[in-house]
């Protein structure tokens, strides 16, 4: 039994030298590819592309006996890789006249990660910290783009705060809030004024498939190569007034933050054994554990300006406490009947949304499986 396991085994393992072959081969090509991209400025994420190589793999996949789910995990997982090497390359620079950029802010992690990306794109780029303000006006002088990155309950006062800017230059702020952020700067600056918001963090490895939020501000004619910009870089843009953005932010940040804030101070409180409920999780249960885990590695300073920088997140996370309260009265009622009709009313609120979120979740769900020690 020995000797015939270590046979298979044997060749499973000259089978594996064959396939880091085969992905050294393939992130090759995908430099190569890289580079063709980087010279004619085209993006590094072409959605069409990408689901029409995967549909065919799979249709081979399945010819050939494989499952498709393989497949698809495996070329997933190295299109990611490949996006991140082709970030490497550089990118096309798409407005070569462009003054210096100043990242107010830049030594921040976001401030860096845009910092990274406009000199891989060729653009020259100053930094501007608080010690560096008594050389503010020498340093904003000349600039062709002003990037406003610092924390959000500073965000405002550090616009107001600036210099007068030429006017053509760009004035752009990276704040998780838009509408105050983006009247302060049309009231600091008469030139061209664009909000963003990037929605993930600045531990990406690549802007490849990363949604950034953008709000008109003023003269969009003067920014749309910076949208385009991000393109080339992989990110997908979605427009919205800074009014929606900030309604929609209440839900997807500051009431979804502040629930799981609330319980990992109930975990902390309760004193429970980390390591007892990662032993005896289900994969969507360590999957939810190290969401919660992941806030509380962050700084809590920008969380806090998150949760508190309107009254409506307030008014919003009230509702939420009232409707928890109304839910646990069901339980103290014993009332099974009500919980079943409440649940029956979320579940048709979803409607197909219920479905796709479960198959989208069982991707997730094996990874969290995979990674259990």
């Amino acid at each position: 039994m020995v000797a015939e396991l270590t046979a298979l085994r044997d060749q499973i393992d000259e089978v594996d030298k064959g396939l880091l072959d085969l992905l050294a081969r393939r992130l090759k090509l995908v430099a190569e590819v890289g580079e063709v991209k980087s010279r004619y400025g085209l993006p590094i994420y072409v959605p069409e592309r990408e689901a029409s190589m995967l549909a065919s793999r799979r249709q081979e996949a399945a010819q050939m006996g494989v499952p498709p789910d393989l497949i698809e995990d495996v070329l997933r997982r190295v299109m990611r890789e490949s996006y991140s090497s082709e970030n490497d390359k550089g990118f096309k620079t798409l407005k070569p006249d462009l003054r210096p950029v100043v990242i107010v802010g830049g030594r921040g992690q976001m401030g860096a990660l845009f910092q990274r990306m406009l000199t891989l794109s060729g653009y020259q780029v100053r930094i501007l910290e608080q010690e560096d303000w008594p050389q503010a006006e020498t340093l904003l002088a000349d600039a062709g783009m002003v990037i406003v990155s610092v924390p959000i309950h500073l965000t405002a006062e550090v616009i107001s705060r600036l210099p007068p800017l030429p006017d053509d230059c760009l004035l752009v702020d990276l704040a998780s809030v838009k509408n105050q952020p983006l009247q302060a700067m049309l009231a600091a600056h008469r030139g061209p004024v664009l909000g963003l918001h990037p929605m993930f963090g600045p531990d990406v490895g690549s802007f490849a498939k990363q949604v950034i939020v953008y709000c008109d501000g003023r003269q969009p004619e003067s920014y749309q190569w910076l949208l385009e910009q991000l393109q080339v870089w992989g990110a997908r843009l979605h427009r919205i007034s800074a009014v929606e953005h900030d309604q929609n932010m209440a839900f997807i940040q500051a009431l979804r933050h502040f629930a799981t804030f609330a319980y990992g101070l109930h975990l902390a409180e309760e004193n429970v054994q980390l390591e007892q409920l990662l032993a005896l999780s289900s994969p969507i249960y360590r999957l939810e554990l190290a969401m919660v885990g992941r806030l509380f590695a962050q700084d809590p300073q920008l969380y806090a300006d998150i949760i508190m920088s309107s009254g409506n997140n307030i008014a919003l996370i009230k509702r939420y406490y009232q409707r928890f309260g109304e839910a646990i009265s069901l339980l103290e009622n014993g009332d099974k009947a009500a919980f079943v009709e409440s649940f029956s009313r979320v579940e048709h609120w979803f409607g197909d949304y219920a479905r796709r979120f479960q198959e989208e979740s069982r991707s997730l769900l094996r990874q969290a499986n995979d990674s259990r020690a």
